[in-house]
């Protein structure tokens, strides 16, 4: 009896050795480029000596792998870009909520889901960009004056089946309702200079060759573009500073439904919107802190300061199927 005891005394310490030792470990499954989180998730750790594993595939694949995984997923935390993303995989039941004072503390409102199933962790404007030698900036005002008739043959835009312009386009009907915001994108639509483009960086590329004269990108691929290319002959411009302001998105993270190790996962998020998180995190990006209290880098901090848009940006998750059907009876393909 004696022995029995304590071979059970024994396996229970065993136990406990093994789940003290994995909730030493945090697992997040992430959309982002590979160099712009490690350095992140390697200071957390040389910090706590909490290690942090992550398994980088695009969105859509990772979602569905915590929705088929269920409660036998590895994944503690979903770390993806764009509101629409973030919503989306709520509305999948794959998140769950979590209080948090740090959280209410370092992210404004607007940045954060209205649940608490996830937070906001840096922010991309996606505005407009010129060409420096045949667009004066005074000639531009908002993202709806696009739509006249002077940028006729003149504007570049990426295919609206990214997440990105699905965001842009539900914030305008949010702003100015569907009828209105459909007239917006036709403008749009009819004032291109060529097909629409894969991705921003191809767009920006298209602007410096002369392809178009105006377009509508993420900062921080201008950002990459022109740490390559210094005298890159297109510049950035904030629309609607005179109204609501420039459309801003973000990267953002959430806490998985069935997270093994919920707690240190918060912990990990937690610290992530913290003052020297922010700083790193952003600047490694090149996109603005999500924490207000923390200034954006020195290369970011040049493209000048901006109103942004204070509509809470689940609004591009909650109306994204509207957004779609719009853009589509627009003909943005």
């Amino acid at each position: 009896m004696q022995v029995r005891h304590g071979l059970f005394a024994t396996l229970m310490l065993a136990t406990l050795a093994g789940t003290a030792q994995a909730a030493d470990e945090v697992v997040v499954y992430s959309s982002r480029i590979d160099e712009l989180i490690k350095p992140v998730f390697d200071a957390y750790t040389a910090k706590t000596g909490v290690k942090v594993k992550f398994i980088t595939d695009k969105e859509a694949p990772l979602m569905a792998r915590i929705k088929a995984e269920g409660a036998n997923t590895p994944a503690d935390l979903l770390l993806t870009v764009d509101a629409g993303n973030l919503w989306q995989a709520e509305q999948m039941g794959i998140l769950q909520p979590f209080d948090s004072p740090v959280l209410d503390a370092n992210i404004p409102p607007q940045y954060r889901s209205s649940t608490d199933s996830w937070t906001g962790l840096s922010l991309r404007a996606r505005t407009i960009a010129y060409s420096t030698e045949r667009v004066k900036p005074e000639e531009l005002t908002t993202y709806e004056a696009l739509a006249d008739k002077n940028w006729e043959g003149r504007l570049c835009l990426r295919t609206s089946k990214k997440v990105y312009n699905q965001s842009l386009t539900a914030t305008l009907i949010e702003t100015h309702g569907a009828e209105k915001t459909e007239q917006i994108i036709k403008g749009w639509v009819s004032n291109l200079a060529t097909d629409v483009f894969s991705d921003d960086t191809a767009l920006l590329q298209a602007i410096q060759a002369g392809q178009c004269d105006v377009g509508l990108v993420n900062t921080y691929y201008y950002g990459r573009l022109h740490k390559e290319n210094p005298g890159l002959k297109v510049k950035l411009f904030w629309p609607n500073q005179a109204d609501r302001g420039v459309h801003v998105n973000l990267s953002g993270i959430g806490l998985t439904k069935y997270a093994p190790h919920p707690d240190a996962a918060k912990k990990l998020v937690e610290w992530m919107t913290s003052s020297d998180a922010q700083g790193l995190f952003a600047s490694l990006n090149q996109e603005f802190p999500a924490n207000p209290k923390v200034a954006p880098s020195e290369e970011v901090a040049a493209w000048g300061a901006f109103k942004a848009d204070s509509i809470p940006v689940e609004v591009a998750g909650k109306r994204q199927a509207e957004a779609i059907k719009l853009m589509d009876r627009a003909g943005w393909n």
